[in-house]
């Protein structure tokens, strides 16, 4: 629950401990981890494991909040990132952190969007693409959703940079910092399954699959 140093998912950004995004990556897997215990009927595997989720989510709200938001790494105050693991916890289902978590959290991200979209976090300028339709999803105010990806397609539309869509990019300037034509741009759907005719189709399609 408490990531020691290491590189997470945004590696780009150098090591960090105690990275709470990370963390909450950590919590989503485990959650997944019970259901799928429970889907191959080993009920005390899954038993074992949901005992130890349980805990975690009251554990990451008292570790990360800091004020108004939560932090970027457990032990470092006045700082912030996007939480955009979060959204594994609506698409699988889970609902393992409080729903008020991701609302704190975009009440704050509403006064760190810059021309081009929302930084990754508070080190830096540049964001991450799919992540930040990732967490653009998470708000409950389709204002917010239309917002920040009314800015992603105005930086799409005027950015200096003209290559294949770039996942990585600086929110003030508009221009690439690295990577271009990569997959994880289809991370941009991510909206799609949280539809519940989307997620019925996805659901059906993979208990018969094999059959």
């Amino acid at each position: 629950m408490d990531p020691e140093n290491q590189l997470s998912t945004d590696d780009f950004a150098g090591h960090l401990a105690h990275n709470t995004n990370l963390s909450i990556k950590a919590i989503e897997a485990l959650g997944a981890f019970v259901d799928i215990a429970k889907g191959v009927g080993d009920s005390k595997l899954a038993e074992r494991y949901e005992k130890v989720v349980q805990t975690m989510p009251a554990k990451w709200e008292k570790m990360a909040r800091d004020g108004d938001h939560y932090k970027l790494a457990f032990d470092r105050p006045g700082t912030w990132s996007q939480k955009y693991n979060l959204v594994w916890d609506s698409i699988l289902d889970l609902h393992l952190l409080p729903a008020n978590v991701m609302q704190t959290e975009w009440t704050f991200y509403a006064k760190q969007v810059q021309s081009f979209g929302l930084p990754l976090d508070n080190r830096k300028s540049f964001t991450k693409l799919d992540w930040e339709v990732w967490t653009a999803t998470l708000s409950h105010d389709p204002r917010q959703f239309e917002d920040l990806i009314h800015r992603m397609v105005t930086w799409a539309d005027t950015t200096p940079s003209r290559v294949p869509t770039t996942d990585w990019y600086d929110t003030i300037t508009g221009r690439q910092m690295g990577f271009q034509a990569r997959s994880v741009v289809g991370g941009i759907f991510i909206k799609a399954p949280l539809y519940p005719e989307v997620a019925s189709k996805w659901k059906v399609r993979a208990a018969t699959a094999g059959n």
